[in-house]
């Protein structure tokens, strides 16, 4: 979900673009054998048509827990090409997609990456309209949920409000739930430590090794990241006294 695309895009702009769209495949292995996921990608489309570095870091930090998916109710904010929760929903879990309600093209094409991989939307997996900030029917009509993810949701200092009000209100209507997301450093300077506190968050760093992620599967996420600086994370509720810890 990128709220700083260019709102002037029509469908004629998207046409064009597809003649650049192309398929990325993401290999998830284990001793019981392995897992292919297909995103199709836009290199000039959207910027919600790219599957950017964190995706594929959270995908894997999950990939390796994802014994625990099975049967879990998850909901991934701002999905894009969702590959984390294409993920999810290949290990067993329900998932609800999500992207921003007005932008029909975004939410188009997380469909299709569910089709790409297998899913039929509406039956294996759910895609739905959900805006940061706004508490429209869209959200009060979500399932109870075990887990929230997204990944690189934090890229512009104005939605991050936004983005904390979302989960802030996901979380208090889903006690038990708690937020992993992972998010590319940008600036120094950027902080959601004051907005965690406006609405009785706490955020805390997941401890995993990121030179490790995803070597199981022969992967060098570190290459994938381009040089860039990523975290991974997770929220919960302040009156929740719920230690870290590594297992979902």
């Amino acid at each position: 979900m990128r709220f700083h695309m260019n709102s002037g895009s029509d469908d004629n702009e998207i046409a064009a673009a597809s003649s650049t769209e192309h398929i990325r495949k993401f290999i998830f292995s284990s001793d019981a054998g392995k897992l292919e996921i297909k995103i199709p990608e836009l290199l000039q489309g959207a910027y919600s048509f790219y599957t950017w570095p964190c995706a594929p870091v959270l995908a894997y930090f999950l990939w390796e827990r994802r014994e625990t998916l099975a049967g879990m109710r998850i909901l991934e904010l701002g999905s894009g090409t969702a590959l984390p929760g294409i993920l999810a929903a290949k290990c067993n879990a329900q998932v609800v997609l999500t992207d921003n309600c007005i932008l029909p093209k975004s939410l188009a094409h997380i469909r299709k990456s569910c089709l790409a991989n297998q899913l039929q939307p509406g039956v294996d997996i759910d895609v739905v309209g959900l805006s940061w900030g706004l508490l429209l029917n869209s959200v009060f009509r979500l399932p109870a949920l075990d887990l929230i993810i997204a990944a690189d949701c934090f890229y512009d200092p104005s939605v991050f409000e936004d983005i904390i009000v979302t989960v802030a209100f996901l979380l208090e209507r889903n006690c038990n739930a708690k937020f992993i997301f992972t998010y590319q450093e940008r600036s120094a300077d950027w902080s959601i430590e004051a907005l965690l506190k406006k609405w009785k968050l706490q955020a805390l760093p997941i401890n995993v090794n990121m030179d490790d992620l995803g070597k199981g599967s022969g992967v060098d996420l570190m290459e994938s990241m381009g040089g860039h600086t990523i975290h991974l994370l997770e929220i919960t509720r302040c009156e929740k006294s719920i230690p870290l810890i590594n297992d979902l």
